[in-house]
């Protein structure tokens, strides 16, 4: 028997990506096997191939699908067009976004050099994409005299490694709470860009 009883199709595909997301974040990919995967849905190990061809497809479905809806729930913010104001509602959106999400931020920063170079690819291409949206409020704010910054995407890659930082850190059950930590990045990214 492939599939444990009571198991249905519909439920089984996102119960393997939900298993795979919380096995590599945990014990990175590289350690995980096929296996595991199927020990943790209850099926045998044969039954996973007919979710997916192979681990490698797990890691970049985990990885693209991170990305698009990151850029999904970007584009549903309302940007406001003043820079200052733009940052500030670029900054809270980040942070709080990948606040909600640990384990896939996790995964889709560090597990970038285990997908083949065609994953790689496409999965950098979303990076890109969204890295764009940052530094066009960059540089608008330069172009309006806002912000001073001698390099747009120098910038823009700085802030967004400094935002994601705070996954590695932040505690709900911490001294700040996430507003005021998004306050206090709001302050830190003008700063950093000269406004």
């Amino acid at each position: 028997m492939a599939r444990t009883t009571g198991s249905r199709a519909s439920e089984t595909g996102p119960r393997i990506r939900a298993a795979a997301l919380r096995l590599f974040a945990q014990h990175g990919y590289a350690a995980v096997s096929m296996r595991q995967i199927a020990g943790e849905v209850g099926l045998q190990v044969g039954a996973l191939y007919n979710y997916t061809p192979d681990k490698q497809s797990l890691l970049f479905d985990l990885m693209q699908g991170h990305m698009t809806e990151l850029l999904s729930a970007l584009d549903a913010v309302a940007m406001p067009v003043e820079p200052g104001a733009a940052l500030d509602a670029f900054v809270r959106f980040h942070i709080r976004y990948h606040a909600e999400r640990p384990d896939e931020v996790f995964i889709a920063y560090m597990e970038l050099r285990n997908l083949t170079d065609e994953n790689f690819e496409q999965v950098e291409t979303l990076r890109r994409s969204y890295e764009s949206r940052l530094q066009a409020v960059l540089e608008h704010g330069a172009a309006a005299g806002v912000f001073a910054v001698p390099d747009a995407r120098i910038a823009t890659l700085a802030l967004i490694a400094m935002l994601t930082g705070v996954n590695t850190w932040f505690r709900r059950q911490g001294r700040l709470s996430l507003d005021e930590i998004e306050s206090i990045y709001c302050g830190m990214a003008r700063k950093a860009v000269g406004a």
